[in-house]
């Protein structure tokens, strides 16, 4: 792996990553790959920090107990839903909602309401994995093309009355979901 030192030139920084042969630039607020292909945007280097933070809570307790490409794609659908906007400014945005129906607090992720977060010791392999995985995704880019529109995923052992939606994945234990495209007439 290279280590890529930081350098401040004019407008343009330079951020370390442990990423294998990919330089990014952090230039006038975009995280960029070389090919100019913007991934997210971000305000700073700590704003990265934080929804990389967000992200890897996501999967970590999404997608614990999944393979690589499970917590890959708990990722993707996470970062699908920050570009989407829909579902919440920036990925903590996302990960973060929760709404108000019927006098019941309803979370985009379960973990969030359930407590999980406040109950489970963190393993600390489950977590490293899981920033890899959330790394991979943010900063490196990769997707799995099956998910390129997936939105929504479930537990598989969950029957949710979803409507509207096409299955265009099964990965470990989660299905994945994207909306059905509107048929031309």
């Amino acid at each position: 792996m290279n280590i890529i030192k930081a350098a401040i030139l004019s407008t343009t920084l330079i951020i370390p990553l442990l990423i294998v042969e990919k330089v990014y630039e952090f230039r006038t607020n975009r995280l960029m790959e070389q090919d100019g292909d913007v991934i997210i945007k971000f305000k700073s280097i700590s704003e990265m920090d934080r929804e990389l933070k967000c992200l890897t809570r996501n999967v970590y307790y999404e997608a614990s107990g999944e393979p690589v490409e499970g917590k890959i794609a708990v990722a993707q659908v996470t970062l699908n839903r920050a570009k989407d906007g829909r579902f919440g400014a920036g990925i903590c945005g996302v990960v973060n909602a929760k709404n108000v129906v019927y006098e019941k607090v309803i979370c985009q992720f379960s973990w969030l309401c359930d407590g999980s977060e406040s109950r489970l010791k963190v393993n600390k392999k489950v977590w490293e994995d899981s920033e890899a995985a959330a790394k991979k995704v943010l900063l490196e880019g990769f997707t799995l093309p099956s998910l390129k529109n997936a939105l929504y995923f479930h537990a598989d052992y969950v029957k949710p009355q979803w409507k509207g939606l096409e299955e265009v994945s099964k990965i470990g234990h989660h299905i994945f979901y994207q909306t059905k495209p509107e048929r031309v007439k």
